[in-house]
């Protein structure tokens, strides 16, 4: 092994990856209920959160490649979860918009989500729960420098 590089036990990556596993297991039990995918419970978050967006800024929100949030999106409209209308001005630029259905979704599992939430609080403490946030936040590439 390279002595430059750290043991894998202590290697930022592999400890990302094992805690978003860590994460989601929970929520993937949650959503196995619901007929939706991870990648689209996030998009009707991010839409019940903010309303309808465009699907750049939707697609950043969401964490989600463009492309994909594409296919996604067909998907959904095909469940009824979302809307999809141009731009009357700019007919290149979409905007999406969460259903009835899809708040529905979001509504009936608030509460499951929150739990979720809650026993990472209790794992972690208030603080350190807070803390990791605000240290991921500055690994995340798209997040712009918070003005202290």
């Amino acid at each position: 092994m390279s002595s430059q590089l750290p043991s894998t036990s202590r290697s930022l990556p592999i400890a990302l990856i094992r805690a978003r596993e860590g994460a989601m297991s929970p929520i993937r039990e949650m959503l196995a209920e619901t007929g939706i995918t991870e990648q689209q419970w996030r998009v009707l978050r991010v839409l019940s959160e903010f309303g309808a967006l465009d699907t750049s800024t939707l697609a950043s929100r969401a964490s989600l490649l463009f492309p994909s949030l594409t296919r996604i999106a067909t998907t959904m409209r095909g469940k009824g979860l979302i809307t999809q209308t141009r731009d009357s001005v700019d007919r290149r630029r979409q905007f999406i918009k969460i259903t009835d259905k899809g708040q529905k979704i979001i509504d009936e599992y608030a509460e499951p989500a929150a739990q979720i939430v809650a026993e990472f609080r209790k794992t972690l403490g208030d603080e350190n729960y807070e803390t990791l946030l605000d240290l991921l936040e500055q690994l995340d590439p798209g997040s712009k420098p918070s003005k202290a």
